[in-house]
This record gives structure tokens, C-alpha cells and sequence, in this order.
């Protein structure tokens, strides 16, 4: 049962089938496995279940690019049956690749359980998810202002943004009475409010809603004075206009004053009418101009050349984000649940951290979580893009229904949109356990006991998961959050196709072995600690790898025929178990970067340098003293081999084989790990 220690389930962190995968992966891959092996060497009832993601957006514009580049043809030029055609097909090569890659690498998973985030099982999942969660009243569709991306035509959520600095420009403008500043003139044609402090005593004459006439980019407007304490006084002028379509703050301010709120860009980054002249243009191409107009007519103060600004770009597309206001489906997170005593998506999310029914490793991550849920908006969960799970909404007229099944009679018409992606991996604990059938699988491993992805994806899909499982399954999804750190590449850049720097680990299998691949990469990576990739590093694990051989092939020359009696206890053994109970603490509490390292050095420096060299003129004697060596090396040797195996499952698994003549079924994968 789930309360039952002897149970150890995780579910892999499905990799996306947008190619194939580079030595990050096969980082994660390597400290789960050695995980899930040293777990089942303790006998306990072990599953670690396998699968791949999606990814929706990554994957479409990956096959879009392709598309375009081959044919010159776009997604609407296709149409979306022959579009969708082309993603899956490209998704089942990449996921072959995939696999392929993570067998190499001697990943124990139970692969008669394999899922994808899109197939039919989870696809039921997904539809029962949002049922549930419409019919709770968490999920509405309604006008808000998203993160659209004008290049990748879709809107994307918060944690898919990434900021990039860049130098520009920094323009100051004659406002009526008032010096305004900004980075974005092309926004400014609807602006009609102007803010400042209550507290400013520069502007202390000003009222709240007063009225003002004044000259603006094409003629005379009405403005609105608001008084607001959002306004940091200590930045320009104090002043601002704002624009609420196109910022998410001013949106807000917008909100709180039930504003009128004018859309100025396209959702393809183009002006609109109420651009007058300019309408048409490109925003890019147009800015000089409305500065040029705004100079004729003398209300350009200054301009500073060496501002540099924030700009908000689309992680998977590069697109600069536009801010527009769109109708949207979204999960309410701070509505409270009836069914779960009023508490809101986010008091689920936060509770679990809190009472310690899930621990985050290392715990100073605890902060940083704690600091995203309280600055979580309700999550925007559609997607313009053909590839997903289409949201189960049908339309008919007026009529709206939400359902698992399409509904019965004519001219239903289902919602175009799919779902952010997040969406159905915030499932993966449970819908790849059967849910939403109470099988035996979700009962006997659920909660899964741990989860391992790399910290950057801490809000992306751990708070997901959480939010999913909290809400849906009244449980958390797993009990520890152990998070790795990024591998980089020798130069600490982050690995990358488009950087030219990734290195696809079949080759550094087919140079080195898996065996010394994976034990590089666990020795080098604290928790939570970026680690940078050291080819030397592999080459000296390989070394180490022949180095095993070498003390094995020693050991069976040197006791051939002789028959292991009872374990021996002397100051050797002792000694050893004195390293075992320090690698089993190691292991107990995620420092798996000492144990390996504990491990290297006992084997090479202490066993085979000075115990074998000490051993050698021993066991030429033919007495009771070379017996009781011969006794001690195999014993040691056999538990090196043991507490290696996590680590290194190869050469162990090849070497047990020879060591113990064994059958097909004595395997060291089940061997029990050494007290």
C-alpha cells in the first residue's frame, strides 16, 4: 500500500520529442537510475515508469521551421489535419531516437508501462481533469490581458517568458503640463489617463480624475488625472501615461478604476486605425516616425540613447512578447473550494511545502517557491496552436458544453484552442498510473515517493503537479522534490543546438561506456548545483572502469578454487563497513555526489593500492592467514561490486555474472545492498 516503506515509485521526467536528447538528460537519467537501483537493492517493491511529453509548442514550431524551410509553406497553407500529420510523424521518429538514447545509458524503467503525455489513455485524463475542474467553477474563459507572441501566433504563459536585456532608446515627451517617459512610443496613440503619487508634492495642486485638454501625437485629446501610490516616485518625472492593453500593470490600474482600455497593435505586431497615418506599419518601423511627428510638433524633450530596457521574448519562438488583451480560458487560483474547506488552488500549493508532507531538496528552494505562489495570477491555459489537447468545450449558438465525450446532436462545434501543455504533464504522476481508473497500480504507487527534475522547471511543472494532484486526488503527487543542477557545457554555457555546443551522449557511450559517462556526471553535481561537462573527467572514469576489471581478474587468478567460507571479521572488513555505513548515509540523503567519490577512492586508492599490494605475498603462503585473505578479498570485492552497481551497472552486472557462474535470474541488480 501507499503508506508501506517498502514501496519506492517515481515517474521519469518525460523528455520532450522535439529531437533528441543532450547530456542534461542523460545527467537526470543517471541519478534516477542510481537511485532506483540502490532502492531496489534495499528489496523494496520498486517502479520507475517511463514516458515522453509532447512538448506543444517546442514540437509545432520545430515542424513549422522545417516546413518552411523546405517548402515555403505555412501551418494555414497545410490546413490542420495535413499539419498535425507532419508533427506526429516527426514526434514518433524523435521519440524512437529518444528511447534509443535512454536504453544506452542503462536506465532500469519498466518499459510495459511507457506513456505519452498526447496518447488516448492520458488524453482521457486531460478531458476528465477540465471537466472537473469547470464544473468546480476553476477554470472560466473571460477577457484578460496574456503574453502574446506576435512570431509563434499563440499566447504563452508567465514561466515561458524569458527577459532579455537590450540597449535602446529612452524618449521623454511634453504631456499637457506634464513630462512623460518611455521606451515605447508606438503604444502611446490611446493613452489617455496620466498617473502620479498622492504622496508627490511636485504634483500636490493635481486632483484625482481631473480632467485636462491637451495637444497628443494626432491632435487634441482628453486626458484623465489618476492618483495612484503604484507610481515610484524616484523614476523620471514621477508621471506616467499608461496603456492598458498593451502592460500587464497597467492593465491592473486599468481594472482598479474601471478604465477604458484601447487595443493600439495587432496580434501580428502591426499598428491599428487608431494609429491614424501610421496604421499598417510595423511597430519596429514606425517608432522613429511617431518620434519624428512628436518632435514637429515640439513636444519631444530628450532622448537617451543608452537606456537599456527588459525586453520580454518568447523562450521557444524568440518572439517580443505583446501584452494584449484576449479571450482566454484560465484556472482560477485564488477562488475557494467548497470541497476542499474553501482553501484555493494556491493554499493547496502552498500547504503540502508547509507541513512538510512534501520536503524540497536542497531546502533553500523553499523560498523561492513559496515566493512564485504568492505572486501567482490565474493561469492562462489555452493555446492557438493545432498540436495538443484540444480543450473539451463544444459550442452551438449560445450553447456552451464541457465534456469528456463530444456531445450527441448536430452542429456542435468543439473550441479551436488546445491546452498549454503544462496542463497535461501536471497529471503525469497519476495519469500514468491509470487515473482516472482507481487501479491498482494508483493505489499501491501513489504518491510516487520522489520526483527529480532540474530546478529551472521548479514552477513550470513541480507547482503543477502539486496544483493537479492536490485538487483532483484530495493527495500530493510525491513525497520529495529532489532537484539536480544544470549540466553546462566546459565553458559553463548552457548546452544548445543554436550555440553549436551539444553533444549527443551516444557518442560519449560508444567513446567511453555508459558505465564511466554516468559516473562523471554524478560525482560532479552537488544538489542543486550546476556542474560544468569535463570530457577528462569521462576518460578517467573509463580508466576506472579497466581499473575494476583488472582487480577482478586478480582476485579470481588468486582464489581460484578456493571455496568463500563464513564472512570473516578482522580490521579490513571492519574498516569497509565503517565505508558502507558512510555510502549508505550518503545514498539515504541524496549526497550521491560523495558517495561515488567515497566509493573511486576506497576501490582505487585504498583497496587496490594498498590492501591487493599488501595482499600479493599473503596468499602465496599456504596457511591459515591466506585462506582468511582470500576470504576478506572476495567478501570486500563482492560489496565493492554491490555499491557500485547504482552507479556503474555495466561492468558490475557483467562482472557478477563471471564472478558467481551464475544462472539468468542472479542477477547483482537484486543482490541485497551490503549492511
Amino acid at each position: 500500500t501507499k503508506s508501506d516503506a517498502k514501496t519506492f515509485s517515481i515517474v521519469l521526467p518525460p523528455p520532450n520529442v522535439t529531437g533528441t536528447l543532450h547530456l542534461g538528460h542523460t545527467l537526470e537519467d543517471s541519478i534516477q537510475d542510481m537511485i532506483v537501483r540502490y532502492n531496489r537493492m534495499l528489496g523494496k517493491k520498486v517502479l520507475w515508469l517511463p514516458g515522453t511529453d509532447h512538448a506543444a509548442i517546442a514540437t509545432q514550431l520545430k515542424v513549422e521551421k522545417e516546413i518552411q524551410k523546405k517548402e515555403g509553406k505555412n501551418r494555414h497553407d497545410l490546413g490542420r489535419e495535413e499539419m498535425l500529420k507532419r508533427i506526429n510523424e516527426f514526434a514518433r521518429q524523435s521519440h524512437d531516437t529518444i528511447i534509443s538514447q535512454i536504453k544506452k545509458m542503462g536506465a532500469s524503467l519498466d518499459w510495459s508501462r511507457e506513456a505519452f503525455t498526447l496518447d488516448e489513455k492520458r488524453n482521457v485524463a486531460v478531458r476528465t481533469a477540465f471537466k472537473e475542474m469547470y464544473d468546480a467553477g476553476l477554470i472560466y474563459r473571460g477577457n484578460r490581458i496574456v503574453n502574446w507572441d506576435p512570431k509563434g501566433q499563440t499566447v504563452i504563459s508567465d514561466d515561458e517568458t524569458v527577459y532579455e536585456e537590450k540597449k535602446g532608446k529612452f524618449y521623454t515627451f511634453k504631456y499637457g503640463p506634464f513630462e512623460i517617459g518611455t521606451a515605447r512610443p508606438e503604444t502611446k496613440f490611446g493613452d489617455k489617463y496620466v498617473v502620479m503619487h498622492p504622496d508627490d508634492k511636485r504634483y500636490k495642486d493635481w486632483k484625482h480624475m481631473q480632467k485636462i485638454k491637451l495637444e497628443w501625437i494626432n491632435g487634441p485629446i482628453e486626458a484623465t488625472v489618476i492618483k495612484d501610490p503604484i507610481i515610484d516616485m524616484e523614476f523620471g518625472t514621477g508621471v506616467m501615461t499608461i496603456t492598458p492593453w498593451h502592460s500587464h500593470e497597467d492593465f491592473a490600474l486599468a481594472e482598479k478604476y474601471k478604465l477604458d482600455k484601447e487595443q493600439i497593435i495587432d496580434k501580428y505586431g502591426k499598428l491599428l486605425q487608431v494609429a491614424g497615418e501610421f496604421a499598417g506599419m510595423k511597430i519596429g518601423n514606425a517608432r522613429e516616425k511617431i518620434v519624428e511627428k512628436l518632435k514637429a510638433k515640439g513636444l519631444l524633450v530628450s532622448v537617451d540613447e543608452n537606456y537599456v530596457n527588459r525586453i520580454a521574448t518568447a523562450q521557444r519562438s524568440g518572439g517580443t512578447i505583446e501584452p494584449q488583451i484576449m479571450l482566454q480560458w484560465f484556472i482560477d487560483v485564488n477562488k475557494p473550494i467548497k470541497e476542499r474547506g474553501n482553501k484555493t488552488l494556491k493554499d493547496l500549493m502552498r500547504e503540502p511545502i508547509e507541513k512538510n508532507d512534501i520536503k524540497i531538496i536542497p531546502d533553500h528552494f523553499e523560498k523561492v517557491y513559496y515566493h512564485w505562489i504568492e505572486n501567482l495570477l490565474d493561469w492562462c491555459i489555452s493555446r492557438q496552436i493545432w498540436y495538443g489537447h484540444q480543450i473539451p468545450v463544444w459550442y452551438r449558438g449560445e450553447e456552451i458544453y464541457c465534456g469528456i465525450e463530444a456531445p450527441a446532436g448536430k452542429d456542435w462545434k468543439q473550441d479551436e484552442d488546445t491546452l498549454d501543455t503544462w496542463f497535461s504533464s501536471g497529471l503525469w504522476t497519476f495519469s500514468t498510473l491509470g487515473w482516472p481508473e482507481k487501479t491498482k497500480d494508483l493505489e499501491n504507487f501513489h504518491p510516487t515517493t520522489l520526483i527529480n527534475p532540474g530546478y529551472e522547471i521548479l514552477f513550470f511543472w513541480v507547482a503543477r503537479m502539486i496544483l493537479m494532484s492536490q485538487f483532483l486526488l484530495g493527495e500530493v503527487p510525491f513525497k520529495t522534490v529532489f532537484l539536480h543542477g544544470m549540466l553546462r557545457d566546459k565553458n559553463g554555457k548552457k548546452f544548445s543546438k543554436s550555440a553549436g555546443n551539444n553533444i549527443d551522449p551516444v557518442e560519449v557511450v560508444e567513446k567511453y561506456g555508459a558505465d564511466a559517462l554516468r559516473m562523471s556526471l554524478i560525482s560532479g553535481t552537488g544538489q542543486g548545483n550546476d556542474s560544468n561537462y569535463d570530457e577528462n573527467k569521462v576518460k578517467g572514469y573509463k580508466n576506472f572502469a579497466n581499473k575494476i576489471w583488472n582487480i577482478t581478474r586478480f582476485i579470481l587468478e588468486n582464489t581460484k578454487g578456493h571455496k568463500t567460507e563464513t564472512t570473516v571479521s578482522n580490521a579490513l572488513t571492519e574498516e569497509f563497513a565503517k565505508i558502507i555505513e558512510d555510502i549508505t548515509s550518503d545514498m539515504d540523503n541524496y549526497r550521491f555526489h560523495l558517495a561515488a567519490e567515497k566509493i573511486y577512492q576506497y576501490i582505487w586508492h585504498r583497496f587496490a593500492d594498498e590492501i591487493l599490494e599488501e595482499s600479493k605475498k599473503i596468499i602465496k603462503l599456504k596457511n591459515e592467514e591466506a585462506k582468511e585473505r582470500r576470504n576478506t578479498l572476495i567478501g570486500i570485492w563482492t560489496d565493492c561490486l554491490k555499491i557500485l552497481h547504482p552507479f556503474m551497472p555495466f561492468v558490475t552486472e557483467e562482472i557478477w555474472s563471471i564472478i558467481k557462474k551464475r544462472d539468468k535470474d542472479d542477477l547483482i541488480m537484486v543482490a541485497k545492498w551490503p549492511v
